[in-house]
């Protein structure tokens, strides 16, 4: 800045509105297709021209500026919607599937592979098989690379990391009580436009003379804040923001086990699903959406702040537009265990791509109980040890040392004897 900086303690600045130029971080790649929200058709889009029109049905979708703080919100539900109800299939009569009343997962099982047990929490499926309804199919997967034999070791190697385990749960894993499962999700693709209003904060120092407690001057460098007010707009493409489409697996749990190597996805077949089983999404396509868009909200928030630059940033207000939105249903491999301690459930997930372990477990009160006992035990007799050694400060008279009132003799002569007190 050319001015001076401000009197420490002035207000903060009341200069025009820093209006920025749109700041573009990320870009659909050039190959890239997005759907017209009217018939479907697989459009180009280039971001800079804030519109997508479909030369087949002749409709437009314009991308709206900030205009006097305030935007129009594109309308993506709708959008979602009419996606949905094309890319819904008929599932094959071969298929049915069962909802579990204990976690709410829905299971879908061929003729062959129909089970009582919920395979996500042990659950007994009271419910008949029902016919599966129409769904998104699910358009990829990632194959299992893990073996059960594979997962069982990898859940060795983590139960015996865990201090104070109940020994059922290394019991457990001796057994290899695992479900191998595919578990569906939603990613999604979205182009973003957000516009902004805040404040950029620039720190300056001063330096300020007192006096001390002893009426010495001193100099000291206070940090002050100058405040700009700022607007913008940035513009972000997201990819494969992934979302969990299961209700039957705790959420915390899932976030622990990626990453996910989705650039291997593999077109889906039904052959790799021999042998495994499958849950439904219970997760509809929207919902799904509503939980990308809090992930986008975060990075968005980061580019805004980014875009504002200086020491500090506010943001005063800010709104989102969702443009070219995609999906895909793909399906994710892990292996599962669920037991119950106590009566209480519990599960535990293995990524059936990397290994990698995630799960709630309950803790030994015994173990815990016994290890604090040991604890006291250990305390007590470093303490009877260090008592019973005796103290050398109130032994007897050093060696030589000559005390008050203390009776000595001494030689005078061969032949007598003289005493005398030392005082």
């Amino acid at each position: 800045m050319n001015e001076p900086p401000p009197l420490p303690g002035a207000p903060p600045s009341t200069e025009k509105l820093e209006e920025r130029m749109p700041s573009l971080s990320k870009v659909p790649p050039v190959d890239r297709k997005f759907p017209c929200a009217q018939c479907g058709a697989k459009l180009n889009f280039d971001p800079s021209v804030r519109a997508l029109t479909c030369p087949y049905c002749g409709f437009k979708q314009d991308i709206p500026e900030a205009k006097d703080g305030k935007v129009e919100e594109l309308d993506y539900h709708e959008n979602l919607k009419r996606m949905k109800s094309r890319a819904e299939v008929k599932v094959s009569e071969k298929y049915s599937q069962i909802r579990c009343t204990g976690c709410g997962a829905v299971a879908i099982f061929d003729a062959k592979n129909v089970t009582d047990q919920c395979p996500y929490c042990g659950t007994h499926l009271e419910n008949l098989p029902e016919p599966a309804p129409d769904l998104i199919a699910p358009e990829s997967l990632l194959p299992f690379k893990m073996t059960n034999r594979d997962a069982r070791d990898a859940f060795q190697k983590w139960i015996d990391q865990l201090w104070f385990a109940p020994s059922e749960l290394k019991t457990l894993a001796n057994l290899g009580k695992l479900d191998g499962i595919y578990v569906p999700h939603w990613t999604y693709d979205a182009m973003t436009y957000s516009s902004y209003r805040g404040e950029r904060g620039e720190d300056y120092t001063t330096t300020e003379h007192y006096t001390d407690s002893q009426g010495k001057s001193q100099t000291r460098t206070v940090t002050h804040t100058r405040w700009y007010s700022v607007s913008g707009e940035v513009q972000h493409f997201f990819d494969d923001v992934l979302i969990c489409a299961s209700q039957g697996l705790p959420q915390h749990l899932v976030e622990k086990i990626p990453p996910w190597d989705l650039d291997d996805l593999t077109p889906f077949q039904t052959d790799f699903l021999s042998s495994f089983k499958t849950e439904r999404y219970t997760v509809e396509l929207e919902q799904g959406f509503e939980r990308a868009k809090k992930i986008m909200e975060s990075e968005i928030v980061s580019l805004i702040r980014r875009d504002i630059g200086g020491d500090h940033q506010r943001i005063s207000w800010k709104q989102s537009n969702y443009v070219g939105i995609t999906f895909k249903h793909i399906l994710l491999p892990i292996w599962l265990a669920h037991y119950r301690y106590r009566d209480k459930p519990f599960q535990i997930l293995v990524n059936a791509r990397t290994g990698k372990v995630a799960g709630d477990r309950p803790w030994s009160i015994l173990k815990i109980v016994r290890l604090i006992v040991l604890i006291l035990a250990a305390i007590a007799l470093v303490w009877y040890l260090v008592s019973s050694i005796p103290n050398k400060n109130s032994s007897g008279p050093k060696r030589g040392a000559i005390h008050s009132n203390q009776w000595v003799a001494y030689s005078h002569g061969s032949a007598s004897k003289n005493w005398r007190s030392v005082t």
